[in-house]
Parts: C-alpha cells; sequence; structure tokens
C-alpha cells in the first residue's frame, strides 16, 4: 500500500467516522478494471478466500456467472451455503462496499497504466479497541488471499478471455 491509498477517502469512511479499526489491503492486477470487475462483483456467489476455511470446503466458482450489477441491499457474500452481509453502496465498474459482521469494506478499483488496475480494499470497525488487533490480523489473511484469488482470476480472464 503506498501512503497515497491508505489517506485516500474510501466509500467506507462515510459509513463509520470514528473506527477503532482500520486496515487496508491491496494488489495490482495486470488486467484492466473492466476485467477485475466482474471478479469483484462475483463476490455475491462466494467469498474467494480460503474456501476449506470460510466455504466449507465449497470451491468459489472459478468461471464468470451471468450476474446482474450488484445493488445497494443486495447480499454481499455466500459462504457456506449462508448468504452473508449487505451491500450498502456500489459505483459498478468503480467500487463495492459492503458490510458484514459489524465490518464494513470498501473494495476500489483504480486505473494504474498499461492495462494495470490497483485493487484496494479497506476494511472499518467499531469493534473494542481489546477485539480490533484480532480482527486486524483476520483481515490481514482472509482479505489477501480474496485479493490474490480475484488478481488470478482477473488475469487469467484477460490473458486468455472468458472460461
Amino acid at each position: 500500500m503506498t501512503d497515497a491509498e491508505t489517506t485516500r477517502h474510501y466509500p467506507c469512511d462515510d459509513v463509520v467516522r470514528a473506527p477503532t479499526l482500520q486496515a487496508w489491503r491491496a494488489v495490482s492486477v495486470h488486467a484492466p478494471p473492466a476485467a477485475v470487475w466482474p471478479w469483484l462483483r462475483q463476490v455475491r456467489l462466494a467469498p474467494y478466500s480460503y474456501d476449506w476455511i470460510d466455504n466449507r470446503g465449497r470451491r468459489s466458482p472459478r468461471r464468470l456467472m451471468a450476474l446482474p450489477e450488484p445493488r445497494v441491499g443486495d447480499v454481499f457474500t455466500t459462504a457456506g451455503g449462508r448468504q452473508l452481509g449487505r451491500i450498502v453502496s456500489v459505483d459498478p465498474g468503480n467500487q463495492l462496499t459492503a458490510t458484514i459482521l459489524g465490518a464494513f469494506m470498501s473494495y476500489v478499483l483504480v486505473p494504474d497504466g498499461d492495462g494495470t488496475t490497483r485493487l484496494l480494499l479497506k476494511v472499518v470497525a467499531t469493534s473494542s479497541r481489546l477485539v480490533a488487533p484480532v480482527l486486524s490480523a483476520g483481515v490481514l489473511v482472509m482479505a489477501r488471499r480474496q485479493l490474490l484469488n480475484l488478481k488470478a482470476l482477473a488475469e487469467r480472464e484477460a490473458r486468455q478471455g472468458p472460461q
């Protein structure tokens, strides 16, 4: 993460104005935002993290499904067969903000030149100051895997075309 990425305004900042937890993650995706967005919006179907942990061993889809654009109020994700969280803000192709388990998170796509995209994630919450470090560690591990999986899928799609 760059200083500019951690100091920029994210949509989740409008929801939680005095967070006790702020965590950021980012990856560079060698694909344009238009190739990353379909995978990001597909998080509604599965978590794309460690499937053996958060999806009861069910593999997150590895091909794009015909999904409509997400809308405010839609389910954020499905894990282990359960629908979890809600989308609270969306700007198709640019950002998706959701809430789950008391945290709010904004995924932001930033074009980075030469067909590359920075996929940014900020998570904020108002958990107790004792719980925040544990939650932050969980975000570090699970969100990092999610972003890396979305990166790999978007890059594959950009190279090979739809699977």
